[in-house]
């Protein structure tokens, strides 16, 4: 279930692969993304696995390769969901809640998690290349200090690398404008992003300091890899206080 999990000091971080779930081919396994065609009573089995392995109630959000942050109070969980079970639409989230995990879905994409050390706040980040582009993992990090946050750190999981990340030569470029770190090649020697270096450098830059996860999403089978596999499931970043 854990591709990396660290417990420490009263915190859950983990970033979770696609074994010990209950989810039929494509998405075979421990998918946990709801939007994505399987079966929302395996879905559920699986987060419901997932909240008792950590101990637990998971939060989810729509992502939109966007960089808005959702603010997670009581207020928000006593809302309306969406269709997909979400409190609502954002590509990062933040909360002091203990008991809460938020949690983050990718296939491919760099998976971030924030805590601060002296508070209770924990933060997610989902960064594709438009979210790192936008800059979602910095809007993370100011919002997590414009509530309070004084010394935060980051723990970035496993996604595609930039050998397999082939795109346009534009769309490098583009990406390089922002983060010049991110301008790759891949293994045929064509244009490519490491959309993780990219958002390493961002929070580097932010002065926050990193853990990085290593693991390529498409060379690794026991991740979904939207890029190797197309229609398949999501792994997940999580992080929360347990209460």
């Amino acid at each position: 279930m854990f591709a990396w999990r660290d417990d420490d000091a009263g915190l859950v971080r983990a970033f979770t692969d696609r074994h010990d779930g209950v989810s039929a081919a494509p998405f075979a396994g421990l998918n946990l993304g709801a939007h994505v065609g399987d079966d929302p009573a395996a879905v559920a089995a699986n987060r419901a696995r997932l909240e008792e392995a950590i101990g637990m109630t998971s939060v989810w959000a729509d992502q939109v390769h966007g960089s808005d942050v959702l603010h997670v109070t009581q207020e928000l969980l006593r809302g309306p969901r969406t269709d997909t079970g979400a409190v609502g639409i954002g590509d990062a989230m933040v909360t002091d809640l203990p008991g809460i995990a938020l949690g983050v879905l990718v296939a491919d994409c760099t998976p971030v998690l924030v805590h601060d050390e002296d508070s209770a706040l924990v933060g997610v980040a989902h960064a594709g290349r438009p979210g790192m582009v936008a800059g979602v993992a910095q809007r993370l990090v100011e919002a997590m200090r414009d509530l309070g946050a004084t010394h935060l750190i980051a723990s970035v999981g496993p996604s595609v690398c930039g050998r397999c990340y082939e795109v346009p030569v534009e769309m490098r470029a583009a990406a390089a404008q922002v983060a010049p770190v991110s301008a790759a090649v891949t293994w045929a020697g064509t244009a490519a992003i490491d959309v993780a270096s990219g958002v390493v450098d961002q929070l580097q830059g932010s002065g926050v300091p990193v853990r990085w996860v290593p693991g390529c999403a498409r060379e690794d089978d026991a991740y979904f890899s939207y890029r190797r596999d197309g229609q398949t499931g999501r792994f997940a970043g999580v992080i929360g206080r347990p209460a």
